[in-house]
């Protein structure tokens, strides 16, 4: 079974790395890494070792298991991009989005130097197919938005922006090049506050560049109090959908074996 996910964007997760470090503002009340300290310590649990980076390759294949198509969130609970990751691990995780085409696999990062590297090296291959959508994290104007730019200059064929936790007003940006905005206040204990005047100019933005806009919500420390409406409207844009019918199990089976056999 595949992990279900309740993020408002995604149908699912999958974490072939768990653990990160923290980089930038945004990371500051990280919700991954509350989560995952919480079991340091229990032998056997996935988090055993807390947030400490580490690679799971048991969990590499996962995606060519699951019958029915999903909407994927690479590595929810880390950065596939992180500098500890090895090239040819990123190698393999790309080779099973682009073998199990039947998904959409959303892939962000708040290392888009480690991106572009990849993409134009062992993920040369799958940057250009469009059920693949590549992302950056957008929290404020000094961190943030130079990774926008960064993200334009690669050859993704989708490429999204995350501005969750948004933490400022981000002024007005180019969105030139970018397929999908994602917009969302911080939530859980010591969110900071988002003003409605920053989602608004985002959206306005979104929709003068013809953009899908996804407003996620307003977070706070109850988020399910504050919902996801503004001014009065759910926003769920999303970009084309592009992928795959999903195979005769068979021909899932074959993929599976042609990949294990490639990633040994």
């Amino acid at each position: 079974m595949s992990a279900q996910s309740k993020i408002e964007w995604t149908d699912a997760t999958w974490n072939p790395v768990r653990g990160c470090t923290k980089i930038s503002p945004g990371c500051k009340n990280c919700y991954a890494k509350t989560f995952a300290e919480r079991w340091r310590g229990i032998p056997g649990h996935p988090f055993e070792f807390g947030f400490d980076l580490r690679l799971v390759p048991d969990k590499l294949a996962d995606p060519l298991k699951w019958a029915s198509s999903k909407m994927i969130f690479v590595n929810s609970m880390s950065d596939l991009f992180h500098e500890d990751v090895p090239d040819d691990y990123i190698g393999k995780v790309g080779r099973v989005m682009a073998a199990a085409d039947w998904h959409v696999y959303q892939v962000l990062t708040k290392r888009p130097k480690r991106l572009l590297h990849a993409l134009r090296g062992p993920l040369k291959q799958q940057a250009t197919l469009q059920h693949i959508w590549w992302g950056v994290s957008v929290e404020d104007k000094k961190h943030g938005l130079p990774r926008v730019e960064m993200l334009r200059k690669s050859n993704a064929a989708v490429k999204f922006l995350s501005v969750e936790p948004l933490l400022e007003d981000l002024g007005d940006f180019d969105l030139t090049g970018i397929d999908w905005v994602i917009v969302g206040g911080e939530s859980g204990p010591g969110a900071r506050p988002i003003k409605e005047e920053w989602v608004l100019r985002i959206r306005d933005l979104c929709a003068k560049a013809d953009v899908p806009f996804f407003f996620k919500q307003w977070g706070g420390t109850r988020k399910h109090l504050a919902g996801r409406e503004l001014e009065g409207k759910t926003y769920s844009g999303f970009p084309e959908i592009v992928r795959a019918q999903v195979p005769e199990m068979s021909e899932r089976r074959n993929k599976l074996g042609r990949l294990s056999h490639a990633n040994t």
